[in-house]
């Protein structure tokens, strides 16, 4: 009984020491708790809080009785969800958008900051890196406008294209060219703001590792390969797994924006779908919050998946 007394008082002596441990360094630190601060109140009322809308997916929506007094639907919502082919589809075109993006759009950032720091001229390696990385704060409703100006039916391009004398193009109103131009636009929007990172490990190598292998020979392929992509890497894995993570996120402000009904079989997305249904075919916010609900919960297994993958194959080089 003694010994049993004497453990419980040490582990209680053991957690107030903990305790205050924690609150000396909290006040040690308490100016960049303070930085973080405006950070993690963002996240819980925009993030945290608004998650209890998830019981919208397992009830039976009624407004006089808010969300927490509405009855249970027994996963109604769920049955009714995973039945329905329009979610198929908008299923399956996200994740065929989301791997084109992964496959396509991914590694050019990465061959953008390797060029970029292969340019022997500082003034023009920045004017290069300053004309990519502008087009990421045209917004896509600005964005879209003008794609829609040029390459509409009455748009400029094919307003020339008729005066002299040649076919329409379709590039709006053809599948394989829209999902194309979804691509290449916003390869053209991001590329250079994403490879500011790549850019940023590019920097922090050491430059007498080039000035070594230059020594041993190397031409500037094996430079790169030998010094520049061991230094992106680490970062490049980590935004694969964030990648990955994202990959149901099909980029609804691009799509919304240049969405027309006649590609609409291969353009319609979760999030497009979702909107669709919540404020526009009126199914009910159960229903549109069903389909975030799944949408969330597969997106978090890509995630994990992908980065237990990268930690065996890199040891440890995940998040």
């Amino acid at each position: 009984m003694r010994d049993s007394s004497a453990y419980q008082l040490t582990s209680t002596n053991g957690g107030l020491n903990q305790q205050r441990h924690l609150w000396t360094e909290m006040k040690k630190h308490k100016y960049l708790y303070l930085l973080v601060a405006p950070m993690i109140i963002y996240f819980i009322v925009f993030s945290y809080i608004p998650m209890y809308g998830i019981l919208l997916a397992f009830k039976e929506f009624d407004y006089s009785k808010g969300i927490l007094g509405s009855p249970w639907n027994h996963f109604e919502n769920f049955r009714i969800v995973l039945s329905d082919q329009n979610f198929h589809q908008a299923f399956r075109n996200t994740i065929l958008i989301g791997l084109g993006r992964l496959l396509i759009e991914f590694p050019v950032p990465i061959i953008v900051a390797i060029l970029l720091s292969e340019l022997p001229f500082k003034r023009l390696k920045k004017f290069y890196q300053t004309a990519l990385t502008f087009p990421h704060f045209i917004s896509w409703i600005v964005l879209s406008g003008i794609l829609i100006g040029l390459l509409g039916d009455q748009g400029v391009i094919n307003q020339l294209l008729s005066l002299l004398g040649f076919e329409k193009n379709t590039i709006l109103s053809n599948s394989g060219l829209f999902t194309a131009l979804i691509f290449i636009s916003n390869i053209w929007k991001e590329a250079g703001w994403s490879a500011i990172i790549y850019l940023a490990a590019i920097a922090g190598v050491n430059m007498e590792l080039y000035e070594a292998v230059t020594v041993d020979g190397a031409n500037r392929f094996q430079k790169v390969k030998a010094v520049t992509w061991p230094a992106v890497k680490a970062a490049a894995l980590i935004l694969l797994v964030l990648a990955v993570g994202n990959l149901l996120n099909g980029g609804f402000d691009q799509i919304f924006n240049l969405y027309n009904p006649i590609v609409a079989d291969y353009s319609e997305i979760l999030d497009t779908y979702v909107y669709k249904t919540a404020f526009i075919d009126a199914t009910g916010f159960g229903y549109s919050t069903t389909v975030g609900l799944l949408k969330s919960v597969i997106s978090f297994v890509f995630l994990f998946s992908t980065n237990a993958i990268v930690n065996k194959m890199s040891d440890g080089g995940g998040l």
